[in-house]
């Protein structure tokens, strides 16, 4: 094997083999319903999460939030709960240039270690549903924007 065929296949190993994992620590994690992953928690006391949803369809994105509320709001598990107390989500007035609108998920405090995968939550509450929820939300979800996680270093209500 010539020195340049070596390199291309090492290269395509890798990509093969690391892409993937890096691709997963740069990408918001923990979508999909899968008890074997971590799910999506936050560093820090406070996560500022943002979202753009097709134009055409946050009427329906806001009903899977507030679907979203009612299953923190009434699950038996104090940390969801907890998760419900400090957590907003906020709609962007100005369309984005694609002319999709921007959500921001004002997440304060944030509940160390809780899992904030919003179908993990939804399916959890409403097993019977799974499938309308997780239509109507990937139906409106067009990408994440940002996510920025840390902590209040000044706190001016104070």
């Amino acid at each position: 094997m010539t020195q340049h065929k070596v390199g291309s296949l090492i290269g395509v190993i890798l990509m093969v083999l690391v892409l993937p994992s890096a691709l997963g620590h740069a990408s918001l994690r923990g979508q999909q319903d899968n008890a074997s992953t971590p799910g999506l928690t936050f560093e820090g006391d406070t996560a500022l999460w943002t979202m753009a949803i097709k134009a055409d369809k946050t009427a329906d994105f806001e009903k899977v939030m507030n679907r979203l509320r009612d299953a923190l709001m009434q699950s038996s598990d104090p940390r969801r709960k907890q998760q419900a107390a400090g957590w907003r989500v906020m709609r962007v007035s100005k369309p984005m240039p694609d002319g999709a609108i921007a959500y921001v998920h004002i997440i304060h405090p944030v509940v160390q270690g809780a899992d904030y995968t919003i179908m993990k939550a939804l399916y959890e509450a409403f097993p019977d549903e799974r499938q309308p929820l997780y239509e109507a939300y990937r139906g409106a979800f067009d990408k994440n924007l940002s996510l920025a996680t840390g902590s209040i270093v000044v706190d001016m209500t104070k």
